[in-house]
């Protein structure tokens, strides 16, 4: 059985959302943000940060999108990722690298400005309307391409990671989906997936 350590609407939605789509059986762990709950689970994730996953041989591993590349490559009958070595499944790593690499590090400037200099809140309107902008350039990126997945026809777990992602502007969307109208579309396809209504549900409670 796996183990996933994260907390509601955190990076570890997209890897329940994995867990779910391929059947594999799993324990949800929320980590509390006290002082006291984040060094207790330092001891099972160095960083502190989650999600945290926990494979069936005790192995861990952090990096949400490491987890979920992972993932469907160990379980390929789920069909979330192109076959290995193909070159769809290049273009595939390409996306999930790049929304990792730039779309997840832009969201981390929205809401964590303060980390992003050393003169803290000083700084931090003017990183966050930075981020802002990376956020919405970064996404429409990858959004004007949809078609209506990720990767044309076939869906995969980049499109359980862009929806995610997608999910954290922290403000109403009429103007992101206005430089980008398929990533409307693209999240009421994902949203509709029945893992995704259940994860979604439990991360609500």
């Amino acid at each position: 059985m796996y183990k996933l350590y994260g907390r509601p609407s955190s990076g570890s939605l997209a890897v329940q959302v994995v867990l779910e789509e391929a059947g594999l059986p799993y324990e949800r762990i929320w980590v509390g943000r006290e002082a006291a709950d984040v060094a207790r689970f330092r001891d099972t994730n160095p960083t502190g940060r989650v999600p945290a996953l926990v494979l069936p041989d005790g192995t861990v591993m952090f990096e949400s999108a490491a987890m979920l590349i992972h993932l469907a490559v160990s379980h390929p009958q789920s069909a979330l990722a192109p076959q290995l070595g193909s070159s769809r499944h290049a273009t595939f790593l390409q996306w999930m690298v790049f929304l990792s690499a730039n779309v997840y590090e832009t969201a981390l400037r929205i809401y964590y400005p303060a980390r992003y200099s050393t003169r803290g809140a000083a700084d931090a309107g003017v990183i966050r309307a930075q981020g802002m902008e990376d956020f919405c350039t970064h996404l429409a990126l990858i959004g004007n391409g949809l078609g209506p997945y990720v990767l044309g026809a076939d869906y995969s777990i980049a499109d359980v990671y862009l929806y995610m992602l997608v999910s954290w502007y922290p403000e109403e969307k009429t103007a992101l989906y206005a430089r980008a109208p398929k990533l409307q579309a693209h999240a009421k396809l994902v949203a509709a997936r029945p893992a995704v209504v259940k994860v979604e549900a439990d991360h609500a409670q």
